[in-house]
């Protein structure tokens, strides 16, 4: 019987950035309170916030099973009316899917 254990779901590691133009804390404030949110489309945040010394730009970093999973959380209107009151500037938004 040939059996191939899989040891560890295998999840895509994503960098997301982008500037926000209404404060960092503002920001924080709505990513902290978006963690269920977040937990809906099955993201996990791996690492998040801000450049030393430059409160303009922020960073996130999660791990998603799919890019399908992140179209899906980036589409929900209550995700993108929170990320939009935070100030986000989507124009400047990049996404970074990191290979191993």
């Amino acid at each position: 019987m040939n059996v191939k254990l899989k040891l560890k779901e295998e999840y895509m590691k994503i960098i997301i950035s982008a500037k926000i133009t209404e404060g960092y804390p503002k920001w924080r404030d709505a990513f902290v309170s978006a963690d269920g949110l977040r937990e809906k489309h099955g993201l996990k945040v791996l690492a998040w916030g801000h450049p030393k010394g430059d409160e303009n730009k922020v960073y996130q970093v999660v791990e998603v099973e799919s890019m399908e999973k992140m179209q899906e959380a980036i589409k929900d209107p209550e995700i993108e009316n929170l990320r939009s009151n935070a100030g986000v500037d989507f124009e400047s938004q990049e996404v970074i899917v990191l290979e191993e």
